[in-house]
């Protein structure tokens, strides 16, 4: 019962915080601006809990009257220098949007390297022994060539393989729940993995909502999202 306590308690505290409109609208700089979103986009995958993410850069204006898709259209070089953790690779340009697939270089290739994904993974048509590059090239090319996204996604970017296995429907297991993804058979370690990738998002944007230009300075070993503040909060460099 007190799991659920406090996942309802940590879901007021996110309601509380900022939107990330109001976020980005406290960084002047464009390129400031892009740097946040990416940044909040990608808070699991910077705190080590997440080996990668998908984010969409939409074609339209947002409140603070900036185009992120134009935006990135002319500041993407300069981010490999602000995110050096974080690697950035195009799966998709439509006229409408970009999909980006973010993910730490060192925490995809062990998570990819794991058995059982590259079992699942194996499954799904891709070939047992591709090094990681060729993993994300082929899905890449399913990405492009479809319009919909193939449902081993969710193995790429850290969704237990329970709940993908059962969502592809490679093993039988029931229906539980669904929070950001649908969960199959017991729900606990998947609800438990969802609320420390809430957590992280709320502690990133309760950073990037102070508009302080130290909040974007990942490389800096002092930036307040690793710093390690209380006993409950959760670990946020990679195991």
């Amino acid at each position: 019962m007190m799991y659920y306590e406090n996942q309802l308690h940590s879901q007021r505290n996110l309601s509380a915080l900022p939107s990330s409109q109001q976020i980005l609208r406290r960084f002047s700089n464009p390129l400031d601006c892009l740097t946040a979103h990416l940044i909040l986009e990608c808070a699991e995958v910077l705190a080590g809990v997440k080996p990668a993410n998908l984010i969409s850069i939409v074609n339209r204006n947002q409140l603070c009257g900036r185009n992120l898709y134009h935006l990135w259209q002319s500041h993407h070089e300069e981010l490999a220098a602000r995110l050096p953790d974080l690697s950035i690779r195009v799966l998709q340009t439509r006229e409408r949007a970009t999909l980006l697939l973010c993910y730490n270089d060192d925490l995809i290739e062990r998570h990819l390297a794991h058995a059982g994904i590259r079992t699942l993974l194996h499954k799904a048509g891709y070939e047992a022994d591709s090094s990681i590059e060729a993993l994300l090239g082929e899905l890449s090319r399913r990405i492009e060539n479809n319009g919909s996204f193939p449902h081993e996604i969710g193995l790429f970017i850290g969704y237990p393989a329970k709940d993908v296995a059962a969502f592809m429907g490679l093993i039988k297991l029931p229906f539980t729940c669904q929070c950001l993804w649908k969960i199959y058979g017991n729900p606990d370690r998947s609800l438990g993995l969802a609320e420390q990738f809430r957590c992280c998002r709320q502690r990133m944007g309760a950073i990037l909502a102070t508009g302080k230009q130290t909040a974007l300075q990942l490389g800096n070993s002092s930036h307040p999202f690793f710093c390690h503040t209380s006993e409950n909060d959760y670990q946020y460099h990679a195991a």
